[in-house]
């Protein structure tokens, strides 16, 4: 079987509204029909990230807006939200520095686990995870668009629709304070490991420390210490110590690509068929998540916004873009010598993320064949 992904080039080849890429979203927007899958009245969560500090690839508010106005224009109450990274009233300052408010998308901006990280509802997930703290709004939503900007991951490769239902999804944090409760559940379910620290490599540059979302490295006494207890196993810290001095052992990578697609499943079991939605935006493609506090060079040219029914179908169209793409001067890609032909994302950063697609479609998620319709 295949599904049907829509596709709107980012080249603009006329002078003219239509050409533009608001207005191809706008097609798309037609092509995946919002009222077969939005009800008068209807709650609607439009699901996106809100960046970070120092990070401002995102999707655009100006395609928030023409999606939460496609919303409405069907019955629908669109939110747009994302759940904890940092504090919750740090990220929604974050989220308004990068242009993302009620007065530029139309529509309440808000946290889908509340302000403090903590508004979850445990979900049964698959047996890499066994269980997942899903965002009480995305929970409660009857209906869902799922906004994503398709990116490189640390750790899962590829950052696209399904790791922004999976880690997107999950709640930032547990009231019991453990992060085996919260978002750090999907990137150490399986993983006893622990970061280690090479004293003769390090040189005490102390950007594991800055880059540690959770405050888990310190310095103590010209000596870096790592809280066990803290540390979620992010791998922010292995990937941003240019000495290799620190890292994280016997990471199961496949078990962590297949926990991802368990947590995109758990989250869409508890929506009705037919009622979450898919946008893929392959535009400014950097190499690093949107959480990294820094913006990177795009690794490859825009290439468009995707749209399907089908989460794989539109994974699939938009990774095999970007990876048989041209790598662009400039960029991580050329540093690393990576050329015309090879696949950019899994040769730029280590990680192939087609294996997280491959087991969203080995549990039933949907169909990796697609047939690519431009609009």
């Amino acid at each position: 079987m295949s599904s049907k992904v829509y596709f709107a080039p980012a080249r603009a080849t006329r002078w003219d509204y239509s050409a533009s890429q608001a207005a191809g979203l706008e097609r798309l927007i037609e092509k995946v029909d919002f009222g077969s899958a939005i009800g008068e009245g209807e709650y609607v969560a439009v699901k996106t990230h809100f960046g970070s500090w120092g990070a401002h690839r995102i999707v655009r508010p100006r395609f928030l807006r023409i999606l939460a106005d496609a919303v409405k224009a069907v019955g629908g109450k669109p939110f747009v939200c994302d759940t904890v990274r940092i504090k919750g009233w740090d990220y929604l300052e974050v989220a308004n520095q990068n242009g993302i408010n009620p007065q530029s998308v139309g529509c309440p901006v808000i946290l889908a686990d509340g302000i403090f990280g903590c508004d979850s509802i445990e979900v049964e997930a698959g047996p890499v995870l066994g269980h997942m703290p899903l965002a009480t709004a995305i929970y409660d939503a009857p209906a869902m668009v799922v906004v994503s900007h398709c990116k490189g991951h640390i750790q899962a490769g590829y950052g696209g629709a399904i790791k922004n239902l999976a880690m997107g999804g999950a709640a930032g944090s547990h009231r019991s304070g453990e992060w085996q409760k919260a978002r750090g559940h999907l990137h150490a379910a399986t993983d006893a490991s622990r970061v280690t620290r090479d004293p003769e490599l390090c040189t005490l540059c102390l950007q594991c420390m800055h880059v540690c979302p959770l405050g888990a490295i310190s310095e103590v006494d010209g000596e870096l210490v790592v809280d066990d207890d803290k540390c979620w196993r992010c791998g922010r810290c292995e990937r941003v110590c240019p000495e290799g001095a620190i890292r994280l052992d016997k990471r199961s990578m496949a078990d962590f690509q297949t926990g991802l697609a368990e947590a995109a499943q758990a989250v869409l079991n508890t929506f009705e068929p037919g009622k979450v939605l898919y946008f893929d935006f392959a535009l400014e493609v950097q190499p690093e998540c949107d959480c990294m506090p820094v913006a990177d060079v795009p690794v490859v040219q825009d290439q468009g916004i995707l749209a399907s029914t089908d989460v794989v179908a539109v994974e699939q169209a938009t990774l095999d873009l970007i990876n048989s793409s041209v790598p662009l001067p400039g960029s991580l890609a050329e540093e690393r010598g990576i050329q015309a032909g090879q696949r950019i994302l899994p040769e730029v950063l280590g990680v192939d993320g087609q294996l997280q697609v491959d087991a969203a479609a080995q549990i039933g998620l949907g169909h990796k064949v697609y047939e690519l319709v431009s609009v």
